[in-house]
C-alpha cells in the first residue's frame, strides 16, 4: 500500500521517501499550469491544451551562510523559465520529451543535484494523463553548437580498454573506427596486471588505486598519439565539444565530487560506468573480457579485445 500511495503522491514527497541517509534541502514549484500545444495526435495539433507541471529539485548544501542573499539561491524563475523555454523551443509530440529537457535545463544550474518532474495534460480525459520522471546531475548532457548552427545536447562514448585491448597489435585500428563514429570518444583503462601497493588505510588505498590506473593511462598514451591524458571535467566538455579523443585519469574528479563513486577503486570498470552516467554518455563499449557490474543505466557494449 505504501508503494502506491507514493505512486500517486506529490514529488515532494517522492523526493523525501527516496531520500539518502544524508537528504538534501528541496525546493519545489506545485501546479504551474500553462497552455500548450503539444501532442502526438492529429487532433492536438494547432490547439492549445493545459499542462499542470510539479517539480522538486534537490539542492546542493550551502558550505557557507546564505546571507540572506538571492543571489547564492536556487531560484523558483529558473524552474518556470525551464519550463516556458522548453515550450517555446520547439512543438514536440510526447510529454516525455518536454519532461526531459525541462529536467535537464534545471540541472544546468550547479545548485540542482536531482530533479522529479511531473506533467499532465488537463484536457484529454475524464482525468489527468501524464509522466513523472526522475533526473540526477549524473545525467545531464553537455550542450555544444552544432556545424548547422543549432545548439543540442552532447553525448560521447565511453570506452573501456582492457589490458589486452591495450597491448593488442590493432590497437590503432580500433581507435581509428572509433574516431570514425563522429562522437565524442572518452577512453577509460584499469590498473596494470601487478597488484599496487597495499596500504592497510582505505582513504590511502583509494588515492593508490586511483594513480594506478593514471598510470595505465599513460601507457596508453605512449602507444598512440591520439590518447591525450586528462584530469579535469573543464578539459572533458573542451575535448568534448572539439570531439577530440582522450583518456580519463579519474584522481581528480573522483576524489573531489559530492557524490562520488560508491564502487572501490580498483573496480574500474564501475568507475567507467559512473563517468559514463554523469556525461549521459549513449553507452560504455567495454573492449576485453573483463567483468561489468549490474544496474547501469547506460547500455553496455561488450567488444573482443
Amino acid at each position: 500500500m505504501t508503494d502506491i500511495r507514493l505512486a500517486f503522491a506529490h514529488p515532494e514527497e517522492r523526493a523525501e521517501a527516496s531520500a539518502g541517509a544524508d537528504p538534501r534541502d528541496r525546493i519545489s514549484v506545485r501546479d504551474h499550469i500553462v497552455e500548450a500545444d503539444i501532442g502526438a495526435f492529429q487532433q492536438e495539433r494547432g490547439h492549445t491544451q493545459r499542462l499542470r507541471f510539479n517539480l522538486v529539485v534537490e539542492v546542493r548544501p550551502q558550505q557557507t551562510p546564505l546571507a540572506d542573499d538571492v543571489d547564492r539561491i536556487l531560484s523558483y524563475d529558473h524552474l518556470t523559465d525551464s519550463i516556458q523555454a522548453e515550450l517555446a523551443a520547439e512543438r514536440l509530440n510526447l510529454l516525455e520529451t518536454l519532461a526531459e529537457r525541462v529536467a535537464e535545463r534545471i540541472l544546468t544550474a550547479p545548485q540542482a543535484m536531482r530533479v522529479f518532474v511531473r506533467i499532465e495534460k488537463l484536457d484529454r480525459g475524464p482525468g489527468a494523463l501524464g509522466v513523472e520522471i526522475v533526473r540526477s546531475r549524473a545525467a545531464v548532457p553537455l550542450r555544444a553548437t552544432h556545424a548547422d548552427g543549432t545548439e543540442g545536447a552532447l553525448h560521447p562514448r565511453v570506452v573501456f580498454l582492457s589490458n589486452a585491448a591495450i597491448a593488442a597489435e590493432g590497437l590503432a585500428a580500433r581507435l581509428d573506427a572509433l574516431e570514425a563514429g563522429g562522437q565524442p570518444v572518452i577512453l577509460t583503462v584499469g590498473p596494470a596486471d601487478l597488484p599496487p601497493p597495499a596500504s592497510n588505510h582505505g582513504p590511502t588505498q583509494r588515492r593508490i588505486d586511483l594513480l594506478a590506473i593514471e598510470q595505465n593511462a599513460w601507457v596508453l598514451a605512449a602507444r598512440d598519439r591520439r590518447c591525450v591524458v586528462v584530469a579535469t571535467r573543464t578539459e572533458i566538455d573542451w575535448a568534448m565539444k572539439h570531439r577530440q579523443m582522450i583518456v580519463w585519469a579519474p584522481s581528480k574528479i573522483v576524489l573531489d565530487t559530492v557524490d562520488g563513486p560508491k564502487a572501490p577503486a580498483r573496480d574500474a570498470v564501475a568507475l567507467a560506468l559512473w563517468l559514463a552516467e554523469m556525461l549521459a554518455a549513449d553507452a560504455l563499449d567495454v573492449h576485453g573480457d573483463v567483468s561489468v557490474p549490474a544496474g547501469s543505466r547506460v547500455p553496455v557494449t561488450r567488444v573482443p579485445a
